[in-house]
């Protein structure tokens, strides 16, 4: 902000007057460090107490310099703060509406409810992708935070409907209840089930009987991040190798590889097709892990497995190559 700088310079600037006054008097009337210093602060607030010592010719001329130049820079100080705080306020109002219009043009998005550590990790992987997505959040100590992430973020409470509406929950496509209470999430899945029962709902889950509840709420989906710890401690200890792999290919640690989840769609040029005719491998670099089917999942499929339409390809790769395969499998023969 250029208020700000230009602040910070007058600052810099009144604080040389001071010690230039301050030196100034100690050596042209002779007077004590304190007493200088004392008659420069009565200066430049314009108090107009008397002054501390009787001043010579030579310290009224001096007094003169430090009268014009410190009053001057204590009313530019006065207008730049001004202007600073009409600017962060004019900032902040037309932020939140501009804020405002892009979630009311939200469709096909996400809703994170709570902005702690499980919300923010799912924020920035759903921003890498990127998909649309926004926050509810109820502590706007948390939600500022994220100011500089450019992150949508709306302040309310998740487990009232109207809250929810503003998120335009009737047109989202999923949503995280991500809050660090159980009971909070249960309420936030009940609510939002009953607003929009297609949706696809994920819960966090504190405590292991929580998760049957949850589920029972309408959750689709039940993550509990201290179950995944202590798994995740343990195959460090176990197999440690198979979690290097496991952080390169989903933490994106070390080479640049991912593993992601690609649609076959009825028109996809892909359908008909086996694994081997399809190049995907030849062609694009990406490796064929699974293939999820309506009857289960279908792991190291064949060469001479057919892909078909409704298929997901659990793929591996490199990232922009996995998008190049996704676009090959929406686009028609």
């Amino acid at each position: 902000m250029k208020a700000l700088h230009n602040l910070r310079l007058i600052g810099l600037a009144l604080a040389l007057v001071v010690v230039a006054g301050t030196t100034g008097f100690h050596f042209i009337e002779g007077w004590s460090w304190f007493d200088g210093f004392y008659m420069v602060v009565t200066t430049l607030t314009t108090i107009g107490y008397q002054e501390t010592h009787p001043l010579s010719h030579a310290g009224r001329v001096f007094n003169v310099c430090v009268i014009v130049a410190g009053v001057s820079l204590v009313f530019l100080a006065i207008g730049a703060l001004t202007q600073a705080l009409l600017e962060f306020e004019l900032r902040s109002f037309f932020g939140r509406r501009r804020m405002e219009r892009d979630i009311d043009r939200l469709n096909g998005h996400y809703i994170i409810c709570g902005a702690g550590r499980v919300g923010r990790s799912a924020a920035r992987e759903l921003a890498r992708r990127p998909v649309p997505f926004v926050i509810i959040e109820n502590n706007e100590t948390k939600a500022a935070r994220y100011n500089n992430e450019k992150w949508l973020v709306l302040i309310g409470d998740a487990t009232k409907e109207p809250t929810l509406r503003a998120a335009h929950i009737e047109q989202a496509r999923g949503l995280v209840a991500a809050t660090t209470t159980d009971a909070t999430n249960l309420y936030i899945i009940l609510t939002a089930r009953a607003l929009n029962p297609k949706l696809k709902i994920i819960a966090r889950a504190s405590e292991e009987d929580a998760e049957k509840h949850l589920v029972t709420a309408g959750a689709d989906s039940v993550v509990s991040p201290y179950s995944f710890a202590g798994q995740r401690i343990a195959q460090t200890f176990l197999s440690p190798h198979v979690v290097s792999f496991l952080d390169t290919a989903t933490t994106h640690l070390g080479i640049d590889l991912e593993i992601g989840e690609i649609s076959v769609g009825p028109q996809s040029s892909f359908a008909g097709k086996t694994i081997e005719t399809s190049r995907i491998r030849q062609e694009r670099g990406v490796i064929v892990l699974a293939i999820k089917r309506s009857q289960g999942m279908h792991f190291n499929p064949a060469p001479d497995d057919r892909i078909e339409a409704g298929d997901f390809l659990i793929a591996m790769g490199e990232p922009a190559q996995l998008r190049q395969v996704e676009q090959m499998a929406a686009s028609q023969s």
